[in-house]
């Protein structure tokens, strides 16, 4: 893949995507191939820094002890201090509710068996536990403010489950040179990460929210695919050949049942007349 091949997919994606009332945004889609995921030493989890951001503030959560309490105010979306952790660690639904409004979770390194205790559960199998890979879990003295504006441009790349990753890389209103740029930079991280490279590689797609799928280098997927098909209306000439087939239907269905009642009547006056 290179940035020719990017820069031409990314005009039919535009060309080919429907227009939408809302911002939507480009996600980048990689399918890799000849990697067993089911063996943990082949699963791909790691975190790649784009150099023009991801299109989207990111919401971020700080779980602290006092010595960070301050800082993490100025620079995190929400707060939780270490005396509010049974708060959260008795109430299931408050926590999924801030696993769901929050993309990064920070944690003070020296109370982290607090954390992973209170919001473990929930959050483990969201992926959204304080991640060291990340630089989500800190030390006390920690500089907040530096972190945060690094989260900003993190994207999380995850092969684990299935042979595919998708991810975001900008949205309608980032310019185009910095999708193409994004999108080289979770390409040139992915092939350093996977075992033989870019020859793990089986395909990748560029696409907006709400359209088709372009394979880099190849076609759109047909949007029919993913659209209801509205029955064919009936033209008018249509409709009336129908109303007169009906008609002369029950027409026949008339004459039908007064042959039926006139024959014997017929019948009687013959007789009479005898």
């Amino acid at each position: 893949m290179n940035k020719n091949d990017i820069l031409k997919t990314l005009k039919s994606v535009k060309d080919n995507s429907p227009k939408r009332k809302f911002k939507q945004s480009y996600d980048l889609i990689i399918n890799v191939k000849n990697l067993d995921i089911k063996k943990t030493d082949n699963q791909i989890d790691t975190f790649i820094q784009l150099h023009h951001g991801r299109g989207k503030k990111i919401k971020l959560c700080a779980l602290v002890g006092p010595e960070l309490r301050e800082a993490a105010k100025t620079s995190c979306d929400t707060v939780v201090e270490l005396d509010n952790f049974d708060k959260y660690a008795k109430d299931k639904i408050a926590t999924k509710k801030l696993a769901q409004e929050h993309d990064f979770f920070i944690a003070q390194a020296n109370i982290m068996p607090k954390v992973a205790a209170a919001f473990g559960k929930v959050l483990g199998p969201k992926g959204k536990m304080p991640n060291p890979k990340a630089g989500c879990v800190v030390p006390p003295n920690a500089n907040i403010s530096a972190l945060a504006e690094k989260l900003q441009n993190t994207v999380r790349v995850s092969v684990k489950v299935a042979p595919l990753f998708q991810c975001r890389i900008g949205s309608e209103d980032t310019k185009e040179e910095d999708i193409v740029s994004n999108a080289m930079d979770v390409y040139n991280s992915l092939i350093h990460a996977l075992p033989t490279g870019q020859h793990n590689i089986r395909s990748i797609y560029l696409k907006l929210t709400m359209g088709p799928s372009v394979k880099v280098g190849g076609v759109v997927e047909p949007a029919s695919d993913k659209k209801e098909k509205k029955p064919k209306e009936k033209s008018k000439s249509e409709k009336e050949s129908k109303s007169e087939e009906k008609s002369k239907s029950e027409e026949s269905k008339d004459s039908g049942s007064q042959e039926k009642t006139e024959k014997p009547v017929k019948e009687v006056k013959e007789e009479k007349k005898d």
